[in-house]
């Protein structure tokens, strides 16, 4: 993980800036002589709102942090009065769970609101607020969301500069056949069990298994997703407990080193989110330990509890995505692999037209899609690929289709590079292996192709830049050959 790829340092900035925005959110926080509870939510509400907040431009980042209090007011209130009444309040709570699952038909701002209210709902569990502290923990809110914008849109936007791809739309079907309307569905049940679960082993932090059962349900799709990301839940707050046994416990909310250490916890939250779930989780372990540390209520035996709230959580997922509305990982991984196959044509069609003449034609934008249509099909295929999966033959075909993808995303970014020098010229050797590139990826998607037509120019055969498209585009068509073969059928259902 610490030797992955991070392409401008963009992890490794946005993790530093969020450490930044949150330490000022907090900061504010405690100079406005606030609570140590308003502190906390206050902490976690620039947390949320620079981990969630994912629209494509600038403008619409802001718009969305901008509606966040629109969602985390009325949850907060909502919380805190029904606090008394657990009927009620569980009732509640399951219905701002189906609605936040299902606002993600509406794209990143619809994730990023769901997922501020239910967190907003279970920060007021964690902190056991009650009406009273509303006052200081909307101030709170509304300072934090404030700091951490002066930092986002302000002092440091990242985004200006290097704007994240879009985040590959699901397919949009109608009914019961949309997957955010069946999650939602498994969403809530799985709450529901994690409900009624929870509270047997514990009356006061009953909440820490719904919180498992939502955060697995995030980014997933299929059955085998939801089960993987289950596991890899498990695997890292047991992880997590652990390291906060030797550093959280002894430490007992000391303040500095109980704050340094939250730093540090939060850069991991974030550097390592897009890498590893199990990493992430130790993080977010780790974390919750220093709080509870700080709130003067960590045990050893709290931490075992944590664990316990976990699994059962993990398990109301599970059995939530096997026998409610269940989507099958081939249907989810044949979507994927075929959108991505799609891309690898079109960065290839846009590049032929840059190194044609085409001054209009960017094939960046067309490599940067692919990139995230692949981490769509990396997690897709995660249930095929992981180690406890004892169909060997499905793992093998799994693995051989990334890697052949990892190289057809490898060349293709090669040749876009090789387009975007503006001495790079036109070989007439190009069009035929474009041609040949166009028919592959027809003949694995199941279509006809259709060959673009590219401005003439005057050939230049002895170019490198030629010499070195021609080469991608070779090994491009070599990748896309290889893949007829454990993609024959477009399932992996059989071995």
């Amino acid at each position: 993980m610490f030797m992955a790829p991070d392409p401008g340092l963009l992890r490794l900035r946005v993790s530093l800036r969020a450490v930044l925005g949150i330490a000022l959110a907090v900061t504010l926080s405690e100079l406005a002589g606030l609570s140590l509870t308003a502190s906390i939510t206050g902490g976690l509400a620039a947390l949320l709102a620079l981990f969630t907040v994912a629209d494509p431009t600038v403008r619409g980042q802001a718009v969305t942090t901008a509606l966040l209090p629109a969602v985390g007011f009325p949850a907060l209130a909502l919380a805190t009065v029904l606090h008394e009444t657990p009927t009620l309040r569980d009732a509640v709570w399951l219905a701002v769970i189906f609605c936040g699952v299902y606002a993600r038909r509406w794209g990143p701002r619809g994730h990023a609101l769901g997922i501020f209210a239910f967190m907003t709902f279970f920060v007021t569990q964690f902190l056991h607020a009650v009406p009273a502290q509303l006052p200081d923990l909307y101030t709170a809110m509304t300072l934090s969301l404030v700091a951490s914008s002066a930092v986002r849109f302000g002092a440091w936007c990242i985004e200006r500069r290097t704007p994240p791809p879009a985040a590959p739309a699901p397919k949009d079907d109608r009914g019961l056949a949309r997957p955010t309307t069946r999650q939602a569905f498994q969403a809530f049940a799985a709450c529901a069990f994690a409900m009624a679960a929870g509270q047997v082993l514990s009356q006061e932090r009953w909440y820490w298994a719904v919180g498992t059962v939502w955060w697995i349900f995030v980014n997933t799709t299929s059955r085998g997703e939801t089960l993987v990301r289950g596991f890899r839940r498990l695997l890292g707050t047991i992880t997590g407990i652990l390291v906060g046994l030797l550093v959280a416990v002894p430490l007992q909310g000391a303040p500095a080193p109980t704050a340094a250490l939250i730093a540090v916890c939060v850069f991991g939250i974030f550097y390592t989110a897009a890498l590893s779930y199990s990493w992430m989780m130790l993080c977010v372990t780790v974390m919750a330990g220093l709080l509870y540390g700080l709130l003067g209520v960590l045990t050893p035996a709290l931490l075992g509890l944590r664990l316990a709230q976990t699994g059962v959580g993990a398990l109301g997922a599970g059995l939530a995505v096997v026998l409610i509305l269940p989507v099958t990982t081939d249907a989810v991984t044949n979507r994927w692999v075929r959108r991505a196959l799609h891309e690898v044509h079109g960065c290839t069609a846009t590049a032929a037209r840059r190194l044609a003449g085409d001054p209009d034609a960017d094939p960046a934008p067309r490599v940067a899609q692919l990139e995230a249509l692949l981490g769509r099909v990396r997690l897709s295929l995660a249930p095929l690929v992981h180690p406890l999966n004892p169909l060997r033959p499905r793992k093998e075909r799994a693995r051989r289709v990334l890697a052949l993808l990892d190289d057809c995303a490898r060349e293709a970014r090669g040749l876009a590079a090789v387009a975007a020098d503006p001495e790079a010229s036109h070989d007439t050797r190009l069009t035929a292996a474009c041609h040949r590139v166009e028919s592959a990826v027809a003949t694995l998607v199941g279509a006809s192709p259709k060959h673009l037509t590219r401005p003439h120019v005057e050939p230049s055969p002895h170019h490198p830049g030629a010499e070195q498209a021609l080469a991608h585009l070779q090994r491009l068509e070599h990748a896309l050959t290889s893949l007829s073969q454990p993609l024959q059928g477009t399932t992996f259902a059989q071995p």
